[in-house]
């Protein structure tokens, strides 16, 4: 049978259109039957996850493959919210136009406090990062944190305890962006999470203005930090020159006491009570009596510790990095040339605690309501300036969560929640160039570091005295 090429053509050409059609309009539909979930929350950030797989965040769009679909939100300081729906395909053009189902969920927040400190706590970890850059940037936690929960606090003291917190996270505002960060916080919270009005920002203003000339150290800070005219405005203000020019005298420690006290192989000097007031303290901080180590902690003591507590030894060193309690390196100083005898180091803080610890329990019954820790700030620069220290040897170790900025006024228990992702260090090391570390120079650590320039020396002081 002869066919004419015109309709042989057209024959050929239908088909190939047919087939085209059928691969673009029916196939997709076909091998991924599903729809488009168009999800969204208020507020907004929430993680999707799709029969338990994580999706992505909120706002957003999701395929869901046809059938039935859990669908949950989670968000941290949130109650997870979860729906279950029935997905169904669409047959003919799904590649171009798919089935969508619009998901929107209102997720309640039970603790809003408590889920802010855990926002303000990751703000503080973001702040040891440095100033970000084109290639590193850093989320803006505190004030994101702010417009998440502020709606939920609806409780004045849970307002207060927020207020309270953003105060504790300016100790950690020593970037730009960790101040712009901070300050958009601020401004969100007065206006209840939403954009902030003129009345709002007013009251904001005289907010900051108050908090700034309450804490005059404050005023070198903006210095080093603005730029342009917001430099030259505050350094040129009348406000800069008269807190700058207010120098607090140093009040001199009270002369230590010849008490001494022996607890197992380290020999404890008294330290009397008094004021510490210098540029890189908290105003007016009062120590109250302590004892304090002649020495570091030596090689023998430390060894006299594992005898009891071998589980800190370094032959264990892999299990106790595998819990996050020390790192790469620990206690391999202690065979290293070059390295000083007169201290153990390379020891994490989390061992000098368990070292503390275990000290505690060999104080004399009269002692009973005083224990073994690491030194604050405070009691370690009060003690350095009455000459009571053979610094320079190590960094020491401090019990303290590290703030950048510790003199900024801020609440003991917002504080206390807020923590630090550092512990603080004081002393320098032998390896610093002389004259570059100074009683009041201060260094910081992750807990877990063992750093051959690190040691320790205990205090023992009445227990819960928080210098």
């Amino acid at each position: 049978m002869n066919t004419r090429p015109g309709v042989y053509l057209t024959c050929v050409y239908g088909a190939a259109l047919l087939v085209v059609l059928f691969f673009v309009l029916l196939r997709p539909g076909i091998l991924s039957p599903g729809s488009v979930l168009v999800v969204s929350s208020e507020p907004w950030g929430a993680a999707v996850l799709i029969d338990g797989v994580y999706m992505g965040s909120t706002p957003g769009h999701f395929f869901a493959p046809k059938g039935r679909r859990q669908i949950e939100l989670r968000l941290a300081g949130f109650t997870p919210q979860q729906t279950e729906i029935d997905v169904r395909g669409r047959l003919f053009a799904s590649r171009f136009f798919p089935r969508r189902v619009e998901i929107r969920g209102i997720l309640e927040a039970p603790d809003p406090a408590a889920a802010f400190i855990t926002e303000a706590a990751d703000f503080a970890a973001w702040t040891f990062a440095g100033e970000p850059s084109a290639a590193h940037q850093i989320p803006l936690s505190l004030s994101e944190g702010v417009y998440r929960l502020a709606p939920a606090a609806v409780d004045p003291a849970t307002r207060a305890s927020m207020e309270d917190t953003i105060a504790a996270a300016a100790r950690f505002a020593v970037t730009r962006a960790s101040l712009r960060d901070l300050v958009r916080a601020k401004t969100l919270l007065d206006n209840h999470g939403l954009s902030p009005s003129p009345l709002s920002l007013l009251g904001s203003a005289q907010d900051i203005i108050g908090f700034l000339d309450a804490n005059p150290q404050t005023a070198l800070l903006l210095g080093d930090l603005l730029s342009g005219n917001a430099q030259s405005t505050v350094i040129s203000s009348s406000w800069f020159s008269r807190q700058t020019a207010e120098d607090r005298a140093a009040a001199p420690p009270t002369t230590p006491g010849n008490q001494t006290l022996q607890i197992g192989l380290l020999s404890f000097r008294r330290m009397d009570g008094g004021l510490l007031s210098s540029g890189n303290s908290p105003a007016d901080t009062m120590v109250a009596a302590f004892y304090i180590s002649e020495t570091l902690v030596s090689p023998a003591a430390w060894e006299l510790f594992l005898s009891q507590h071998p589980r800190w030894g370094r032959e264990n060193a892999e299990t106790l990095i595998q819990e996050g309690l020390a790192r790469e390196g620990y206690l391999e100083a202690l065979t290293s040339p070059g390295v000083p005898t007169q201290g153990v180091s390379a020891v994490s803080w989390y061992a000098a605690v368990a070292f503390c610890q275990w000290l505690s329990g060999l104080l004399p019954p009269q002692y009973a309501a005083w224990e073994a820790r690491l030194p604050s700030e405070a009691e370690w620069e009060h003690a350095a300036k009455a000459g009571a220290l053979n610094s320079g040897l190590f960094w020491e170790w401090g019990k303290d969560p590290f703030a950048p900025l510790h003199f900024i006024s801020a609440s003991p228990a917002a504080v206390s929640a807020l923590g630090s992702p550092e512990r603080s260090l004081r002393g320098g090391s032998w390896v610093n160039p002389a004259g570059s570390v100074t009683n009041e120079t201060r260094g910081s650590l992750p807990p877990s570091f063992s750093s051959p320039f690190v040691s320790f020396r205990p205090v023992i002081a009445p227990r819960g005295s928080q210098p």
